[in-house]
């Protein structure tokens, strides 16, 4: 297998006055050279810091180039990158620091402002943090009492020119790549509610994501991407960064909410080769821009026509979606979630280069995928190199079971987390995947329902319903709640508890109005609540009494 370490020996010393790295719209821009020089003099930043290989470094922050550069200085230095979503609330990010064993926290500004309004989250409550170093400029924002060393990335500069006297040139690019197993991500897929599950994958995982993206989606350089994702989540940080970077593609961050009018600007500048989203961007456009204009009475009947207009009319819709889009698109890939069918159905009708894929954080994040013209409708595509794919059931073909997978993706568990870690394979070693499908005769993938219940977020964040529910149960007025998702947003649903003494004391819309401003004031904007909805009765519940929330929509 080819390290991921290798791409970047190659591509870097290559390509080095080529750009690479840029924040859309901003000041920072990186090419292949600069963000190599950018790589050791990090390197040399983080020992000046008392980092050892080996040490935890937290990654926090919105997407920006100097996410990225910080990423792959950690990774070649020899460190373990812990990445943590900048929206977790403060408590969330101090347990998480502090369950990860985290060294040192490169931060965003915005991240450092909120955790700062309660100092102890930085300095009483993370005892073995040495330093806290803004991703910005990499200026050091807090040092341990008692082992202040450097103040900035500037301070070792001198350090740099004693180590690289002739200047650093594209003969001194040779990272790494004998450590296909050792660890290089713990990732957290959620924040503290019960034991963190902090994903453990190896460089092998990462480079077997990487090599099933060079197979599938081949990329170049000079072709340009968007990058709109979390990087803090394994699919915007395998499928935005780490493997257009690889192929030597222009990387643009958007640095900012990724709202429809941003994006569509931003596609328009750009022209990316590929884009990596959810179904819910391709989803509204298609229901606001498209199906009004083809869901006309006469136009159905046109747009079947095997010949003369039909093509015609299906050729420009394809054409004004490809325009849409910046007009070089060779891959528009879907993940997370499954699309909408009549969407589906009209991207196949149009010959649209989209592709579903499927993955989890735990598989690096890619477990199923294919090339783009070979994709079958309503199926996730099919193993990925280095991946086994079964169902767990004696009619794989027919009859629905667990997806289990193994192999070079997968992850080696949850960190300091034996329990979970137990509870995620089977005792032959599968990883199971809590998702029901089948798998065809050709070995497509179809996913027919999900034991788990996670939501995924418009901008690709996972959202985890019980975490929500845990903290609206606490309220006031409240028996019991299920947290479901209706066109994009995210609705309570409650069954009041009408014993309770505040239930008589105020009418019950009032109670419930207040507990929704309670409760958003304590989620992260991702995952708020959008409104509060009453139930007359009970929630249906299993024999062990858990709530069936399946028949919850």
């Amino acid at each position: 297998m080819k390290h991921l370490f290798e791409y970047y020996n190659e591509i870097f010393p290559a390509h080095w006055d080529e750009p690479a790295l840029t924040d859309y719209n901003g000041t920072t821009e990186y090419t292949f050279g600069s963000l190599a020089r950018q790589l050791a003099r990090l390197g040399l930043f983080f020992k000046s810091l008392g980092i050892e290989k080996g040490d935890k470094i937290a990654l926090c922050g919105r997407n920006c180039a100097n996410w990225g550069v910080s990423y792959l200085a950690i990774a070649a230095y020899g460190g373990v990158v812990v990445s943590i979503l900048q929206d977790f609330t403060p408590d969330d990010i101090k347990q998480l620091i502090n369950h990860s064993d985290t060294k040192l926290l490169i931060v965003g500004p915005y991240v450092w402002q909120q955790c700062t309004k309660d100092a102890s989250v930085i300095r009483e409550s993370v005892p073995q943090l040495k330093a806290v170093v803004s991703m910005t400029d990499f200026n050091v924002l807090y040092q341990r009492s008692g082992e202040v060393r450097v103040n900035g990335i500037e301070d070792i500069d001198s350090l740099f020119k004693q180590t690289y006297p002739n200047g650093f040139t594209p003969a001194d690019v040779h990272y790494r790549t004998d450590n296909l197993d050792d660890l290089l991500l713990i990732n957290y897929t959620s924040g503290s509610t019960g034991s963190p599950k902090g994903v453990m994958l190896t460089y092998r995982s990462l480079s077997g994501n990487m090599r099933a993206g060079h197979q599938f989606l081949p990329n170049k350089p000079g072709q340009t991407l968007v990058s709109m994702l979390p990087l803090a989540h394994m699919f915007g940080q395998l499928a935005e960064f780490l493997f257009p970077l690889s192929g030597g593609c222009h990387i643009y961050f958007l640095t900012k909410t990724p709202t429809p009018t941003l994006l569509m600007k931003a596609f328009a500048e750009v022209k990316p080769y590929m884009i990596v989203t959810v179904p819910l961007v391709i989803e509204k456009i298609c229901k606001k821009s498209v199906f009004p204009v083809i869901n006309g009475k006469y136009m159905r009947r046109l747009w079947r026509a095997p010949f003369g207009i039909g093509p015609i009319i299906r050729r420009k819709v394809k054409n004004k979606l490809m325009a849409a889009f910046g007009g070089q698109l060779k891959y528009f890939i879907v993940g997370g979630a499954a699309v909408n069918p009549d969407v589906e159905n009209l991207l196949m009708d149009i010959h649209f280069p989209f592709i579903v894929g499927y993955g989890m954080t735990e598989c690096g994040p890619l477990i199923g995928g294919c090339y783009v013209y070979e994709f079958k409708a309503g199926s996730a595509g099919h193993a990925l190199p280095g991946n086994e794919v079964r169902i767990d059931s004696d009619d794989p073909l027919n009859k629905v079971g667990e997806i289990l997978v193994r192999g070079d993706h997968v992850m080696t568990g949850y960190y300091k987390n034996e329990e979970g870690t137990r509870a995620a394979f089977t005792q032959d070693g599968w990883l199971r995947t809590g998702d029901l499908g089948l798998i065809d005769k050709k070995g497509n993938i179809y996913i027919k329902g999900r034991n788990k219940s996670m939501i995924l977020g418009a901008s690709g964040q996972n959202i985890y319903p019980e975490e929500i529910e845990d903290k609206l149960n606490n309220m006031d007025g409240v028996a019991e709640s299920v947290v479901v998702e209706r066109e994009g947003k995210l609705v309570a649903l409650v069954f009041p508890d009408m014993q309770g003494e505040l239930t008589f004391r105020k009418p019950l819309a009032e109670l419930m109005r207040e507990n929704l401003q309670k409760l958003n004031d304590l989620l992260p904007k991702y995952s708020q609540i959008a409104k509060v909805e009453l139930q007359d009765k009970e929630f249906e519940k299993t024999p062990k009494k858990s709530i069936k929330r399946f028949l919850y929509k």
